[in-house]
């Protein structure tokens, strides 16, 4: 496949900061997976369907989840948008999204991560 997507050195070394020490055994290659994550979620695929170049699906979705869950993908967004200074113009988008009734449920299962300031239920 020509269209896949790898993220250059330079790219990785600015993001290898946020990542969680690796515990005993080392990971997979943390670039390959990385860049699994962005093809999949970028093409709107099924983890299954992720192309065999970034590695086993199981293991770029696991590493998903588990990061996920741990905030690194916020840690990082939240870094790189920074970075970057104060936009010279916003766009507003008007497309509106309807959420499936089960959807509410996620935040509390921890399946999704909290970005809102808003106060925690207890």
């Amino acid at each position: 496949m020509s269209d896949l997507i790898w993220l250059s050195k330079a790219q990785m070394r600015r993001i290898e900061p946020y990542f969680p020490l690796p515990h005993g055994v080392p990971r997979v290659d943390d670039r390959r997976i990385i860049s699994g994550i962005i093809f999949v979620i970028r093409n709107g695929l099924r983890w299954r369907d992720a192309p065999s170049d970034y590695g086993p699906h199981k293991t770029i979705y696991n590493r998903f989840i588990r990061w996920s869950r741990m905030g690194v993908f916020n840690r990082i967004s939240a870094s790189l948008a920074a970075k970057g200074g104060k936009p010279d113009q916003l766009m507003i988008d008007a497309t509106h999204l309807k959420a499936h009734r089960t959807a509410a449920s996620l935040l509390k299962k921890g399946l999704f991560p909290d970005v809102s300031d808003a106060p925690k239920e207890v």
